[in-house]
């Protein structure tokens, strides 16, 4: 397989000295290194010993010591996803299917048609490119296989926090876990359902903070058909869906504290009711709680029980953030690298030694999440094998200027006065700020279209405008946006 950023390397099987010239001639001006033999046995032994940058093998189908097609299922037995393309003066429809079941990738008859020989090369060079991407999804797919949530790290701290998982992963006690926002918490909870004993039960998430409280009850309890306007048929809620499984209730902290004590009567008693019902409903599921506030705080500020403290924080786990865990930069950035990498099919495939400075010494206000959408875009809209500088500083800090040049001149409208000679368009500022926004919640973007006070749907379709349809003032080109077409 060809790999990105390196030429492509040819090789001509031919004891015929003028075809050799000839397909020197033509493949080494378009940029491909070329290398020839006139005997077969000589190019398989080759192959043996450092045929790896291989990338497709032409090959004449009369040779001295062997036929094209003796030696096509020789370079098969070492290297079985080698496009080889067989070259011939007298061709027949018998030959051809003998080829092609022996492993030939093309038939080409003499005299040699270059166009149509540089097709053949190309689309060889393109499906063998794809035969290793495939093999490499495979090999993704098959280790998530094994763990679906894969947690990187090995700072010490971090670590720590791993291990109290792992140990109480079978336990069926209630777990708190704390961080920042963006630092994995749900990571961490998916971590621990597929560790535990309930991994073939459902992994059910709510953010309590994205839903106003009537309908978060809803959600969670369910309700009855007419319970209230709008309630036209029953529903189920997220309690009874994580039956046998785990409930993960992120940003517990931002309960209201009338669902606070109806969450503490379920957590106690083990059964809910429906909205609109009597009826007692037991249930079984795990409960694992996530919040980036101090709920000690929060309770001797009488904003959070403390008896549904107490009850959700049996098991404590704490996240350090990213900035203090700087050995896991590298090895997170280089795993988002790879997953973007295949699912967008972008070029990129490593960073740039500038490029890994500043990953290394950035601050990652909003953690692992600013730090995922940093590499996502950056591979997105890079379109070169390694990620330079310039792809990922500006996505990176760009939020971090703006709220520095506001704290450095609190008393102006530093937006206003960047614009002052022709001010921006309305949908300009609109986006320029839901960015702002996004980038404040570390990426969080349903609790950023809750503070926005629009939907999601509506902030996602604002973020995938800004996305193709760049302005200036998201810095960049209109080369740029003509790239990100090209990606669609």
């Amino acid at each position: 397989m060809s790999v990105a950023g390196k030429k492509p390397h040819v090789v001509v099987v031919d004891d015929d000295l003028d075809i050799q010239d000839l397909i020197v001639a033509y493949f080494r001006p378009k940029g491909f290194e070329v290398t020839c033999f006139s005997d077969a046995e000589a190019a398989i032994k080759e192959c043996v010993n450092a045929g790896q940058s291989w990338d497709v093998v032409l090959t004449d189908l009369r040779l001295p010591k062997m036929s094209g097609i003796a030696f096509t299922v020789q370079i098969k037995k070492n290297r079985p996803n080698l496009p080889i393309i067989l070259i011939t003066a007298s061709a027949s429809a018998e030959t051809a299917v003998e080829a092609v079941e022996k492993g030939a990738y093309d038939f080409i008859v003499k005299p040699i048609h270059f166009p149509q020989l540089r097709i053949s090369v190309a689309r060889a060079l393109y499906l063998n490119s794809l035969k290793g991407d495939i093999s490499e999804l495979r090999e993704i797919v098959k280790t998530a296989s094994k763990s679906q949530n894969k947690v990187i790290g090995c700072n010490p701290g971090f670590l720590m926090a791993l291990d109290v998982a792992k140990r109480v992963a079978p336990s069926t006690a209630n777990i708190l876990i704390t961080g920042e926002s963006g630092t994995g918490k749900e990571v961490f909870a998916k971590f621990i359902h597929n560790e535990g004993k309930r991994h073939q039960g459902p992994f059910v998430a709510i953010n309590c903070s994205s839903i106003p409280e009537q309908l978060l009850e809803s959600e969670l309890f369910g309700h009855s058909k007419g319970a209230f306007t709008g309630a036209q048929e029953k529903r189920i809620g997220l309690f009874e869906v994580a039956q046998d499984g785990t409930l993960f209730l992120d940003e517990i902290g931002d309960l209201s504290l009338s669902l606070q004590a109806k969450l503490l009567r379920v957590v106690q008693e083990r059964t809910i009711k429906r909205v609109g019902e009597n009826k007692e409903i037991p249930i079984n599921c795990r409960i694992i709680s996530a919040t980036h506030k101090d709920l000690g705080v929060a309770v001797k500020n009488n904003q959070f029980r403390e008896d549904l403290f107490f009850r959700l924080n049996v098991i404590p786990i704490s996240i350090p953030p990213l900035r203090e865990r700087r050995e896991d930069i590298l090895p997170l950035a280089e795993s988002f690298l790879r997953r973007f990498a295949l699912e967008n099919g972008a070029q990129a495939r490593s960073f740039s030694k500038e490029a890994i400075k500043f990953l290394l010494e950035n601050h990652w206000q909003g953690n692992v999440r600013e730090l995922e959408n940093a590499v996502e875009r950056a591979v997105v809209l890079c379109d070169k094998y390694e990620i330079s500088l310039d792809d990922i500083k500006p996505l990176a800090i760009r939020a971090h200027s703006i709220t520095e040049s506001n704290q450095n001149m609190p008393g102006e409208n530093t937006f206003v006065l960047q614009y002052a000679d022709q001010l921006p368009s309305l949908n300009e500022v609109v986006h320029r700020y839901i960015e702002f926004a996004v980038e404040k919640n570390g990426g969080a973007r349903d609790k950023t279209a809750k503070e926005l006070g629009i939907d999601r749907k509506t902030l996602y379709k604002r973020l995938r405008q800004d996305m193709t349809e760049p302005t200036s003032l998201t810095g960049f080109s209109s080369k740029n946006a003509l790239d990100l077409h090209a990606f669609k």
